[in-house]
């Protein structure tokens, strides 16, 4: 932990204002600590920002904790409860909140720096589930160390040390925190990585952790070049928020990638973490179609609309009109009003709600994904009888704003087969079983 002692001391001067993101697990704590003894040496102020997630029985008891161990260190303590989710996908959502919180008290106190306890096999993990899912060079690169934001800067101190690191110092100075068990939960995807992943590449290298920071450095410094590029050219083709397509045709296929990013962030802001560069594809698959009117919906209801050379990206507040679209058996992808995609895929190793296992004997092919109709049933995988599709929405807590335009598949029969990303109906087939279809949900 030397290295990241001494370049705390460089970084942080007198009078400096430091707001720490503090869970009380160990990664977390270690950082408090570290910030905690360096107070002795420097004279700056160190606030605790605690966020209860609300999702397990512990979160109370941890939130406590944290409370009772800055009152006993005398740092001031900040806390926040997020009472209710409203978007399916939680993580996204809770880190959009916990920054948002994190903004607020960085204005409330002034804040020079804040602090994440973010380290060296989180950046991994990172990394490879961003290159997995897909994403932008910016994405590839995983996370900074230090991100300039508009009055403060954000810095990850651990981000070049690694768990065991973390684990070790805590150990010798015999500091007490919580462990979040579902981090050893196999239904998380970062949690697979960690436990199955992460060992086998720090087995051939113990120092893997340096090689991927090297990378994450090299992208981010090539991002910044072709952000710069961008910067200059952006101009040229977009004006009045208006893309001139055959001008965009004309530019390098990287440039063409960052000019629609550009265009994103003006509509997504601090929620640009919900696209990646399926997104993008989906975009220029819009500009390369042969239809000199279409659109295309992307999350939080944003449309992006082509019209003729035109290309316009939009906050959409008036309804979804309802749709009905027909997938196909082989190689068969649909881009939905929602900006999800569903698409027939060869093989999965993954059978969670995302995934649907199909038999044409059981049901009358072609598929069909439509939104809601009054009085929709599914026989639920597990249960012998029917639920409406309402009930359903309900219980998974799908906000009444998104169900509307929530996919249903069907079969051509209007036979309720799956609701994707939610519930798999009694048709779908285990993964030990031969099928004739796979749906992908993402």
């Amino acid at each position: 932990m030397d290295d990241v002692k001494d370049y705390l001391k460089k970084l942080i001067k007198q009078d400096d204002v430091v707001v720490i993101g503090c869970s009380g697990g160990p990664d977390s704590i270690c950082l408090f600590d570290i910030l905690k003894n360096l107070q002795k040496e420097i004279d700056f102020s160190l606030i605790c920002a605690h966020v209860n997630h609300n999702v397990r029985k512990e979160s109370k008891n941890e939130q406590i904790f944290m409370e009772k161990y800055c009152l006993k260190n005398k740092i001031p303590f900040e806390t926040m409860t997020i009472t209710k989710y409203s978007d399916d996908n939680f993580e996204n959502e809770a880190r959009t909140i916990r920054y948002k919180y994190f903004d607020d008290l960085m204005k409330k106190y002034n804040g020079t720096y804040l602090m994440t306890a973010h380290h060296g096999d989180d950046l991994i993990e990172t990394i490879l589930m961003k290159i997995v899912r897909g994403s932008s060079i910016s994405g590839y690169s995983g996370f900074s160390k230090e991100v300039d934001k508009s009055s403060y800067k954000i810095i990850r101190p651990l981000i070049s040390v690694t768990k065991e690191d973390i684990l070790n110092y805590n150990k010798k100075h015999k500091l007490n925190y919580f462990i979040d068990k579902t981090n050893f939960d196999n239904f998380h995807t970062r949690n697979r990585y960690r436990k199955v992943v992460l060992p086998f590449l720090k087995k051939e290298d113990k120092n893997v952790h340096e090689k991927f920071l090297k990378y994450s450095k090299t992208l981010q410094m090539y991002n910044e070049y072709i952000n710069k590029e961008t910067t200059k050219i952006i101009k040229k083709v977009v004006k009045d928020n208006k893309l001139d397509i055959e001008k965009y045709k004309k530019l390098d296929d990287v440039i063409k990638n960052r000019v629609i990013y550009f265009m994103l962030e003006e509509k997504y802001s601090d929620d640009l973490i919900l696209l990646n560069d399926k997104h993008v594809n989906i975009i220029n698959n819009l500009i390369y179609s042969s239809r000199p009117n279409s659109y295309v919906y992307l999350p939080n209801n944003v449309k992006v609309v082509r019209s003729y050379n035109d290309l316009i990206i939009k906050e959409v507040t008036e309804e979804v009109d309802s749709y009905e679209l027909e997938i196909g058996e082989k190689n068969s992808k649909v881009v939905l009003p929602n900006g999800k995609v569903i698409e027939v895929v060869e093989e999965s190793e993954i059978n969670d709600n995302n995934y649907a296992r199909l038999n044409k004997e059981d049901l009358v092919f072609p598929l069909h994904i439509r939104t809601r109709k009054v009085g929709d049933k599914m026989y639920v995988k597990g249960m012998n009888k029917q639920k409406k599709v309402k009930d359903i929405f309900i219980n998974s807590k799908i906000p009444l704003s998104k169900r509307d335009i929530w996919p249903i598949v069907v079969d051509s029969k209007d036979k309720v087969v799956w609701i994707p990303g939610i519930k798999k109906s009694k048709f779908d087939i285990p993964k030990n079983k031969k099928c004739d279809i796979i749906l992908r949900y993402y």
